[in-house]
């Protein structure tokens, strides 16, 4: 289904959209970033506090030795109070993500993930392949809910289309 160069490609990806990100939220005041905008999560901050988490809950269970993500009972933790706290703690999360994607084999995107679910305490098995392919879908629905607010609050929102992703 997937391969090494699908997840290498959407980490660059990720980190792309998440850079381009950043620059809008410098020109945002911190208000505009925490007003109810009526999407999931409620502002463009909290979805964005939302993706480092689930990031950072996956990337552990695809690589125990990555860094535990919080505890946090709805997926809604508020991890960062503003633009550049967030901005700081998401390059590291991509840093992350991208290392972890470039020693991807294979042989890893086979099999199946045993995980317990944070929300339910339940165990979920999975094939990796869909988690892994879910992960990078997650990233893409909710940046493109931060993309409607930003274009709501007046705001130039950021190109998403892959194919325009500038080369290495």
């Amino acid at each position: 289904m997937i391969d090494q160069g699908y997840v290498q490609l959407m980490a660059r990806y990720n980190a792309w959209q998440n850079n381009q990100l950043m620059s809008i939220f410098d020109a945002m005041t911190t208000d505009e970033l925490l007003l109810d905008r009526g999407a999931f999560f409620g502002s463009v901050l909290a979805t964005v506090n939302h993706l480092v988490w689930g990031d950072m809950l996956w990337m552990n269970r695809f690589d125990p030795q990555m860094p535990e993500a919080p505890v946090c009972a709805d997926g809604g933790c508020t991890l960062f109070a503003n633009a550049a706290a967030w901005g700081a703690q998401r390059s590291v999360v991509d840093a992350q993500i991208s290392q972890w994607a470039s020693k991807v084999t294979a042989a890893d995107l086979q099999g199946d993930l045993t995980m317990q679910l944070r929300m339910t305490g339940e165990t979920m098995v999975r094939p990796v392949a869909d988690c892994v392919t879910g992960v990078f879908n997650h990233q893409t629905h909710h940046r493109g809910q931060v993309h409607a607010m930003i274009t709501a609050a007046g705001y130039d929102a950021p190109v998403t289309d892959l194919i325009l992703m500038p080369e290495e």
